[in-house]
């Protein structure tokens, strides 16, 4: 197992999802994907209903280490109601809401070495009175990092991709980009690559937003009057970018060992090559954080919940990730 000395709490996220079935297999499998020691935060009842292996009850993070062989171990938040895996239910909401808000204090407190964030369903979310529009958006908040200065990257064995814009419908990402958001997105993509993925000259890709990048202006001018200027300030401040590129050539494998990540103008841009490469492994991690957080690249899955037939990939893969990264920042302290 790893070194990393706080163990990695992870929330379960809506408890009739996949979110605890594929947190319990993570465990067991702990030894044979070499996963730092972690801990689950939610209703216990939610991992028992779809799993029969060894629980155990945790007060506080130092005590997961040393349970950690023998069992899973869960710090219980509030009572998430009657539990019926793949039924999302108001307390469940609220669970979600209560475990993740004490999975981001712990981390800010350094009480935990990373937080990885299972998956919940934004309108439950909604209706139990979150006002924010997804997670990531929450622990910039609690963070008191501003939205333009987190991106999101996902993740996987041969591919990065980090969002420009994300959770907006495509007809309006045109009037949202700028020279500026673009220029943000990027440093923050360079930093972290060498924060937390140890590359000490990042190069980077940007992809253009218009077919075949405009094609010079004849199928629109978003390259011309944005995405040019700012790679050239970009360059200018001295990041290795190239682009715009044709999306539609830039994720093949000979393509995609020119860089170390791609910045896509919008969601579907950049979701939808990591998710054909790597679909039971793509990870979601928020760059620009003073915390480390990662997430499973997949929904709650209500439809299959309970049912024994979630892939833990993409969990295992987060809880890794989270636990490399952790190692990375603790040698640069």
């Amino acid at each position: 197992m790893s070194g990393t000395v706080q163990p990695i709490a992870v929330s379960i996220g809506d408890p009739a999802g996949i979110g605890p079935e594929v947190l319990a297999k993570s465990w067991a499998r702990r030894e044979a994907e070499r996963l730092s020691p972690f801990f689950a935060i939610g209703d216990r009842r939610s991992i028992a209903a779809v799993w029969d292996g060894p629980l155990r009850r945790i007060g506080a993070p130092d005590e997961a280490v040393a349970c950690f062989a023998e069992a899973l171990p869960i710090m219980e938040v509030e009572d998430a109601g009657e539990i019926v895996p793949g039924e999302p239910n108001m307390p469940g909401a609220r669970c979600a809401i209560a475990s993740l808000e004490i999975a981001v204090g712990l981390a800010r407190e350094n009480a935990v070495s990373a937080i990885v964030t299972g998956p919940v369903a934004k309108a439950a979310l909604y209706a139990a009175g979150f006002t924010h529009s997804g997670q990531t958006e929450f622990v910039a908040e609690r963070c008191g990092v501003a939205p333009g200065n987190v991106a999101m990257m996902l993740a996987g064995p041969s591919l990065r991709t980090v969002c420009v814009t994300t959770h907006v419908p495509l007809s309006e990402v045109a009037g949202m980009l700028t020279v500026e958001l673009i220029v943000a997105r990027a440093r923050v993509t360079a930093r972290g690559l060498q924060r937390d993925f140890g590359i000490a000259q990042p190069r980077i890709a940007l992809a253009g937003f218009n077919p075949h990048a405009g094609e010079s202006g004849a199928l629109g001018r978003e390259e011309i009057d944005i995405l040019i200027p700012a790679l050239e300030q970009l360059r200018e401040e001295g990041i290795d970018i190239v682009g715009p590129l044709a999306a539609d050539t830039m994720f093949h494998p000979r393509a995609r060992a020119r860089y170390d990540a791609a910045l896509c103008t919008y969601h579907d841009q950049a979701l939808i090559p990591l998710k054909t490469l790597h679909f039971d492994e793509g990870v979601n991690m928020t760059l620009g954080l003073p915390i480390i957080r990662v997430a499973p690249d997949h929904g709650t899955a209500f439809a299959i919940a309970g049912h024994n037939i979630a892939e833990p990939g993409a969990t295992i893969a987060a809880i890794r990730m989270a636990g490399e990264c952790a190692e990375r920042r603790a040698r640069t302290v």
